[in-house]
């Protein structure tokens, strides 16, 4: 009787102890589990890190490529800007009743060197562009105008300036183009938004301009 309960007693402690190990298992095994998910979510926000970064990176890397295409342009505009005082003075020489078409360019002209933003150097390129086309029409009316060396060699240059100008401005919008894009579309928008990254204009040739200014011998 003794020798049966004290095999009872050993089963039950063998038993319990059985239990004790399955427990200390399963305890064991919920805790790598634990482990592995948070491994997992720490791994998740990681590389959720990791792309924004490279999104946002990628971002403002095609931004500034947009703003320095945009500055070669700016470059050229200014060039043509400059010739515009001489361009009058010739045009004066020979058209001197032609003041309200070369009032028109000057202003044009210096609405555009006092533009500070992107939106405003194109709206007054624009303006300048158009103004600067009427003149050279105008300047086929006078035949000893352009027969004159100074202003042929400014023809000359106006026209390289506006070739200059188209080249750069194809050069502009597809990077504004790729920017756009980017900016647009899923996932790369949220980080656009979060950070406020806003689309650049495209610079557009207007109807007008597209003609302009014609430069004939």
């Amino acid at each position: 009787m003794g020798r049966k309960a004290k095999y009872s007693i050993l089963w039950l402690i063998y038993k319990n102890n059985c239990i004790f190990i399955i427990k200390l298992d399963i305890i064991r095994y919920i805790k790598e589990v634990r482990t592995m998910v948070w491994i997992i979510i720490v791994a998740v926000i990681a590389l959720i890190l990791l792309w924004a970064v490279s999104t946002y990176n990628g971002l403002v890397k095609l931004r500034n490529k947009a703003k320095a295409a945009w500055a070669q342009i700016d470059v050229q505009l200014t060039r043509r800007a400059d010739l515009i005082p001489n361009v009058v003075e010739t045009v004066k020489g020979y058209a001197k009743h032609e003041e309200e078409t070369l009032e028109k360019v000057i202003q044009a002209r210096n609405k555009y060197v006092t533009s500070s933003t992107i939106d405003q150097q194109m709206a007054s390129a624009g303006e300048l562009t158009q103004a600067l086309s009427r003149l050279m029409v105008l300047a086929e009316s006078y035949p000893e105008l352009k027969a004159n060396q100074n202003f042929m060699r400014l023809q000359s240059e106006l026209s390289e300036t506006e070739n200059k100008i188209a080249y750069a401005r194809q050069f502009y919008n597809d990077d504004v183009a790729k920017y756009k894009n980017m900016i647009e579309m899923f996932p790369s928008s949220l980080i656009a938004s979060l950070f406020n990254f806003n689309a650049l204009p495209f610079f557009e040739a207007e109807q007008e301009s597209k003609q302009a200014p014609k430069v004939s011998f």
